[in-house]
């Protein structure tokens, strides 16, 4: 009991969190999904380090996020793009090349690897958000930032989990076929198909609520289902992850729930997923 109270109050303050900075305005927004970023890419070189026999520089790894996502947060509004930004993650990725030259580390192609996959895995995706929050007009030549769409993101990842979570309770035991039983055994086909039900639902709500986002109906349920579908794919690449590794949860950060990349697995490839979607799709 005690513990699913822990979880109910961690999981509270992180939507509050969450909700609150994507409406509080885009520099909110920013600093949040930053934080975000640079917990993440931390957390992932601690279990690297620990688990694999890796010795990558969890600072340096972290600042490069930290770097590559203001950079990319600043090119989002007309008139900032240029490469200066992108200059301090340029130097914090010589500094990772060069300085295993120093270290005499038994695996420096190990360190390497996992330094740069992070900004690959975590770095990239979280930064994508920043499309979704901001919107050039081309007619005014300015951008505008409205957190509602990034957050419906979000919306839809924890509508899906919910629906999945009601449904394979409800009906798994009709439908037993499990959706990848290699990697996550307690996925089922019928709560994916539940959770994807629920997210049409919520999608079409939202196409009411928000008129004044140019999506159509149609447009918002082929989003909410691309979110979902890489949302579980999201899920099932950090439990490749942490099989490998041999752990439970990625950290203890928030009680109850794990690390932040067990919070925010599914978000690393629903976010760019759902630009692609809304760039070539909808």
């Amino acid at each position: 009991m005690k513990n699913l109270v822990l979880r109910a109050f961690t999981g509270a303050l992180y939507v509050a969190a969450l909700v609150g900075c994507a409406l509080g305005g885009e520099l909110s927004f920013f600093i949040f999904f930053t934080l975000v970023g640079a917990l993440t890419t931390w957390e992932f070189i601690t279990n690297v380090n620990a688990h694999d026999g890796a010795t990558a520089n969890r600072f340096i790894a972290t600042a490069a996020t930290v770097a590559f996502m203001t950079a990319f947060r600043e090119c989002c509004h007309p008139g900032h793009l240029t490469y200066v930004h992108f200059l301090p993650f340029v130097a914090t990725l010589l500094y990772l090349l060069i300085s295993e030259l120093y270290r005499n580390e038994p695996h420096p192609l190990k360190n390497w690897a996992y330094a740069f996959a992070a900004q690959l895995y975590i770095a990239l995706p979280l930064s994508m958000i920043f499309l979704l929050g901001v919107h050039y007009d081309p007619t005014t030549g300015t951008a505008a930032y409205n957190g509602w769409l990034p957050l419906s993101v979000f919306l839809f990842l924890w509508t899906s989990d919910t629906g999945a979570y009601l449904c394979g309770s409800a009906f798994s035991r009709f439908v037993p076929a499990k959706l990848f039983p290699r990697i996550s055994p307690n996925k089922s086909w019928i709560g994916s198909v539940g959770g994807g039900l629920l997210v049409v639902v919520l999608a079409l709500a939202l196409s009411q609520l928000l008129p004044d986002i140019p999506l159509s109906p149609l447009g918002w349920v082929g989003l909410g289902l691309t979110v979902c579908v890489f949302g579980t794919w999201g899920d099932l690449v950090e439990s490749l992850f942490k099989r490998h590794l041999g752990i439970k949860d990625s950290g203890k950060i928030l009680p109850g729930h794990g690390g932040m990349l067990d919070r925010f697995d599914s978000a690393l490839l629903a976010i760019p997923a759902a630009v692609l979607y809304l760039q070539f799709v909808a």
